[in-house]
């Protein structure tokens, strides 16, 4: 049976698979949704099986047959990726695809510039950037969709390799008129009399947690968000104070008020920035040209983006 399906259509299944609709991966790839949704209706004609359910309310939903074909979609495309990958190794070039995955909560400072520094470097390289938390991260380069992520090493599984860039020690964020915000460095104990804004994201948020609890003390968190900005925007409003561990360029919230940064005094966990993928990967000619690209950016840049008590 000769079968005619291009890698494009199977990338579209793939992205459709993981994001449930097809506006979120038209959203991802940055592509027409009506685009995807052509491909995806041509490569169900072409198998002549129904891949998804598509339901107005519940977006699409895979079939059995749907989990199977996209399981073995994502084979495909990782073959093809090496297939790539060896004609520019034969070569000597950088060539092919690489998919980074990037924590939300730093991918606008970090990742544009990384981007275009490996870029015009490897011209004949096609790259895909994703942001998202952590959980994902993890999942996609199980799944093969990710080559390499840029993150914390928060919940690392032992069939992935990290590599350490260096540590980012905590420090809180505070409205500019705040009752601390005069001092040079709180304590885990000054925080817990205040009201907190949570950054609430899979693992980030027990890291942020844990710090209270190892301080022997409990946070007031009166508001939560999945987004950084909000989380900033909600401290320079006066709601609370918040923590992270990633500097911003700016002291100003999107709303255009004011922040304050303060170091955390005592002993408190840093997260470890660095970068993760898939055991062996590393052999790949592009993902390790990007390896020692990255190393070298961001041994150059984070110094300037830790505050350190």
């Amino acid at each position: 049976m000769a079968l005619r399906f291009t890698l494009r259509q199977l990338e579209y299944l793939v992205a459709v698979g993981h994001a449930g609709s097809v506006t979120l991966a038209a959203e991802r790839m940055n592509v027409a949704a009506p685009s995807i949704s052509t491909a995806l209706a041509q490569l169900e004609a072409e198998l002549g099986l129904p891949l998804f359910i598509r339901k107005h309310t519940q977006g699409m939903i895979v079939t059995p047959s749907g989990r199977e074909i996209i399981r073995e979609a994502i084979s495909t495309l990782a073959a093809a990726r090496t297939l790539a990958e060896l004609s520019g190794q034969l070569r000597g070039t950088v060539t092919g695809t690489l998919n980074l995955g990037c924590l939300l909560t730093f991918a606008q400072i970090l990742v544009p510039q990384l981007r275009r520094g490996f870029v015009e470097v490897h011209k004949d390289l096609i790259f895909h950037q994703t942001e998202t938390h952590q959980a994902a991260l993890i999942k996609g380069l199980h799944e093969g969709t990710l080559d390499v992520a840029l993150t914390y090493d928060l919940a690392l599984p032992t069939d992935l390799m990290f590599i350490n860039l260096g540590a980012l020690p905590p420090f809180v964020n505070l409205p500019a008129d705040h009752p601390l915000a005069q001092r040079d460095s709180v304590s885990m104990a000054d925080l817990a009399g205040y009201p907190m804004v949570l950054l609430d994201l899979p693992y980030s948020t027990d890291y942020f947690l844990s710090l209270f609890e190892k301080a022997g003390v409990k946070p007031q968190i009166v508001e939560r968000s999945s987004d950084m900005e909000v989380v900033r925007s909600l401290v320079a409003n006066g709601f609370g104070f918040s923590i992270s561990n990633f500097r911003p360029i700016s002291n100003v919230a999107a709303d255009g008020r004011k922040l304050v940064f303060l170091p955390i005094s005592g002993p408190v966990q840093p997260m470890q920035i660095g970068l993760l993928y898939r055991k062996g990967a590393g052999t790949s000619l592009t993902i390790q040209a990007f390896i020692d690209h990255a190393k070298t950016h961001l041994q150059a840049v984070l110094p300037s983006l830790i505050l350190r008590a």
